[in-house]
């Protein structure tokens, strides 16, 4: 008798979120889980059901997410990467495929995820790739707000900077760096922890740009993180300037590493 056997498959995937209602497959909304099953599912002949290391909001985009899905169909890797690209819309591509070990999840398995927010600082407004640029008109300074996010690092109690809808009991988070760099009229923020609240990358970069605007001194970002009351940091940055860079798994897993997006500038 004939048995098929059942492989888990990791995929790196990139993607434009401007016009989905973020990756979650949703009942009444177009998701990027539900484009990428689909292409999946008919390549494999079966319905596929993916998982990812972390579910990015509405408007939001990618250039590293990580997923992984089992199939017991047998088809190349290039089958899994050209041949599902071909059944993909234009704002989502696969980047890379690897068969791996059972014992691998995408979500659980990863050790750091890494996010990049791109700022155009200047006083008129582009026309080029606005969808994946935050804009702001006036002048940041982009050395108060990395001293100011340097009161972040380590491992904190994040609560001024979680949505506030947030049921979780356990706020604490290892926030390994925040970088933050000017690239002519692009300010690049660039932060990697363990993991991330709801909206913690947002409601962090907001409070920089207030900071890096001289609404807020530097300290400002010390006495947020211990007050520990989401009230006090209200500002949220826009989602269409923030990207899912990169993931880190354990070296045992042998996953290819791609360039750190995006790589417009």
């Amino acid at each position: 008798m004939f048995i098929k056997i059942s492989k888990k498959i990791a995929l790196c995937v990139e993607y434009d979120g401007t016009k989905y209602h973020g990756w979650q497959r949703q009942a009444d909304a177009l998701s990027i889980q539900e484009e990428l099953e689909h292409a999946l599912s008919q390549i494999a002949n079966h319905s596929i059901n993916v998982f990812c290391a972390g579910r990015t909001d509405a408007g939001v985009h990618s250039t590293g997410q990580i997923v992984h899905f089992k199939t017991n169909t047998q088809r190349s890797i290039e089958a899994w990467t050209s041949g599902v690209n071909t059944n993909l819309p234009d704002s989502i591509s696969i980047i890379w495929a690897k068969v791996v070990s059972d014992k691998f999840h995408a979500r659980f398995s990863a050790t750091a995820r890494r996010y990049r927010y791109i700022i155009y600082n200047n006083h008129l407004r582009p026309s080029i790739f606005i969808n994946g640029l935050a804009h702001i008109h006036y002048p940041l300074d982009e050395k108060k707000m990395e001293h100011a996010g340097s009161f972040l690092i380590g491992e904190h109690d994040f609560t001024s900077f979680c949505d506030s809808s947030s049921q979780l009991s356990n706020h604490r988070r290892n926030l390994i760096h925040l970088n933050v760099i000017r690239q002519g009229k692009y300010v690049v923020i660039d932060v990697k922890a363990n993991a991330f609240l709801y909206h913690m990358v947002r409601n962090i970069v907001g409070n920089l740009i207030d900071i890096g605007c001289g609404k807020k001194s530097s300290s400002w970002m010390k006495t947020l993180l211990l007050a520990k009351n989401r009230i006090l940091g209200l500002a949220t940055a826009k989602a269409k300037g923030l990207y899912l860079v990169e993931v880190d798994y354990p070296l045992c897993f042998c996953l290819p590493k791609s360039p750190i997006g995006p790589l417009f500038f």
